[in-house]
């Protein structure tokens, strides 16, 4: 005899960070493993960083910016810098959006200066 059921969708959800690209058009869907860090002019006029590290994947990207989901409460403005874990994407980066969630933050954060051939847009 058969029964009606209901059954969760096997169709992926969509992450936090997806919802935050869709004000990005440019963002294209990228999986890179970085820490960031919140940083600050020190007294010799150098970025120095404060706070902890903080391990992420960078979810989405555009040619300025990375958007990421994150544990650290970041705000409008906050100055982060951007590293992988080969040096070949070592950035600073300004926060222009966050949307707070329970638990995290969705995060897209524009870079201060051209970071050549970060990602690539045929």
């Amino acid at each position: 005899m058969a029964q009606q059921a209901t059954a969760p969708s096997r169709a992926a959800q969509t992450s936090k960070v997806a919802d935050l690209a869709r004000f990005f058009p440019d963002a294209t869907p990228v999986r890179i493993p970085i820490q960031f860090s919140r940083t600050s002019n020190s007294d010799a006029g150098q970025p120095a960083t404060h706070g902890v590290p903080e391990s992420t994947v960078i979810e989405f990207g555009t040619p300025r910016e990375v958007l990421f989901a994150c544990t650290t409460p970041l705000e409008f403005a906050d100055v982060l810098r951007v590293r992988n874990s080969d040096g070949s994407l070592d950035a600073e980066a300004s926060v222009v959006a966050v949307q707070y969630h329970p638990g995290c933050t969705a995060v897209a954060a524009r870079f201060t200066n051209s970071v050549p051939n970060w990602i690539i847009k045929p």
